[in-house]
């Protein structure tokens, strides 16, 4: 008789397993584009070597999410410069007439949408002997090389309920929005540890700085741990200095690890595909918010002038510098996030305990036994127009109590990022946007935005109710 947590297991593989006549399907196209790339680049005079890489040729990808990864190899005499240029063209002439994202991570590269809701990439990379890197994309054809003869049918169905399970609490994905895992490392997790089930079991007693090295290419971990400084490790196969786990943020490993628990205590579906959420009606909204008790900023701005990848980078990069912006002038940020439909809309969300502070604030000078400090402070303090009061001693410390240049986290906003912010760290495109279209709101100001955007509203919504979607337990 089966378990539950196999009973679940073997409906997922039902839904995530290609039928032959899928495969078949997926398989002709993906010839159809190698021949198509390969004709551009004759046509350009680029001697490139097109081969299917990533989940199709290692027969790991999902029936309901088939994505077709077509690489490049040129050779190394072909400059940076017509590398990010030429092989563009090329992938754009390749896919006509599918919808086209231009896509950058170490250089510029092509996504594709067919009519079936096929995802394509066209990837151009080095033609390198192992070891010999231009580009970052280069180790690709080697990853299918060491994985393929590696994954069984059996391992190709376990690396399919470990890439579902990640897409379904929301982990999956090394791009910068995401900082998730990736598809080789699922693979190389699935390797390791034998079985979906075995990665589960072993991701739910991880620690931050847990170290794999598959091929033992480190005599001993603490080697690899001097080397990697991010918080999951896994050893490259093909390139022991690489981290395949590098893009994983530290939020990430503990949302993982914390579902892996979960799921193995009450093994249910929803998993692997949650509930879809119900954004909350207005007056759901307010009453939401209002329970809080606290005071949620909304910093919105228009369009961004970057690919998705860039843009995310500058969103994230931009937050940190608000969060610091703020609790610089001694609000207290209890949580924050960001949103964006990667178009026309952005948002940072700061929550904060308080919208208004007091206009005093106690200022701590140096102990009594620090005679020159003491000196230096009063004289930059007595008399200062700053101050509410005169320097006094409490204790064995000068104290002196200051008023505040911001009482108020709007008036903060706005001034500040009234020339677009890049004096307080917001990154180049994402300050040139806010300078153009800034709006600061807070709680239910918000309203316009929530109902104008139905994908923005379920995101708020499941930013105020907490819970994971995936969370059936409670």
């Amino acid at each position: 008789m089966s378990s539950p947590l196999e009973e679940v297991c073997a409906e997922v593989l039902k839904r995530v397993t290609p039928t032959a006549t899928e495969k078949k399907k997926v398989l002709s196209l993906a010839k159809r584009l190698v021949e198509k790339v390969q004709e551009g680049a004759e046509e350009k005079g680029v001697e490139a070597e097109v081969r299917v890489e990533g989940s199709v040729a290692k027969n790991t990808w999902l029936r309901d999410c088939p994505e077709i990864d077509v690489f490049m190899r040129v050779p190394t005499s072909m400059p940076r410069e017509a590398f990010g240029t030429v092989c563009l063209e090329i992938a754009k002439k390749a896919t006509e007439g599918y919808r086209q994202i231009e896509r950058f991570a170490e250089h510029p590269y092509l996504e594709a949408v067919t009519g079936d809701n096929v995802w394509v990439n066209v990837v151009p990379c080095y033609r390198v002997k192992r070891g010999g890197w231009i580009s970052a994309t280069d180790r690709t054809p080697f990853h299918t090389d060491y994985v393929k003869p590696l994954l069984d049918e059996q391992k190709s169905r376990e690396v399919r309920l470990l890439k579902r399970f990640m897409k379904g609490v929301g982990v999956y994905g090394a791009e910068i929005k995401v900082g998730g895992f990736s598809g080789y490392l699922c693979e190389l997790l699935v390797l390791n540890y034998g079985s979906f089930v075995e990665v589960l079991r072993s991701a739910a007693d991880w620690k931050e700085g847990t170290t794999i090295d598959y091929e033992r290419h480190y005599e001993r971990k603490d080697d690899a741990k001097k080397l990697f400084q991010e918080p999951l490790v896994m050893v490259d196969p093909v390139d022991k200095k690489r981290n395949v786990a590098a893009a994983v943020r530290k939020e990430k490993l503990y949302e993982f690890i914390a579902a892996s628990r979960a799921f193995l205590e009450t093994p249910d579906q929803k998993f692997f595909y949650p509930p879809q959420t119900e954004a909350l009606k207005q007056t759901e909204l307010i009453n939401k918010i209002n329970s809080r008790g606290s005071v949620i900023v909304f910093i919105s701005f228009e369009a961004c002038p970057a690919v998705p990848d860039v843009l995310w980078g500058q969103l994230y990069r931009s937050q940190r510098a608000l969060r610091k912006l703020i609790q610089r002038h001694d609000f207290t940020v209890l949580r924050d996030a960001v949103w964006s439909n990667e178009k026309n809309f952005n948002t940072f969300i700061f929550e904060v305990e308080n919208r208004f502070l007091t206009n005093m604030k106690r200022h701590l000078g140096p102990p009594l036994r620090k005679r020159e400090d003491c000196e230096k402070f009063l004289q930059k303090h007595a008399g200062a127009e700053s101050k509410v009061s005169e320097p006094r001693v409490e204790g064995e410390r000068w104290i002196v109590d200051k008023q505040r240049r911001y009482t108020d986290v709007v008036e903060l906003l706005k001034e500040k990022l009234r020339d677009g912010g890049a004096n307080v760290g917001l990154a180049e495109y994402v300050s040139k946007a806010v300078s153009e279209s800034l709006k600061v709101m807070v709680n239910d100001e918000a309203l316009n935005l929530y109902s104008g955007s139905p994908e923005f509203a379920k995101f708020l919504t499941e930013y105020l109710e907490g819970k994971p979607r995936w969370l059936v337990c409670v």
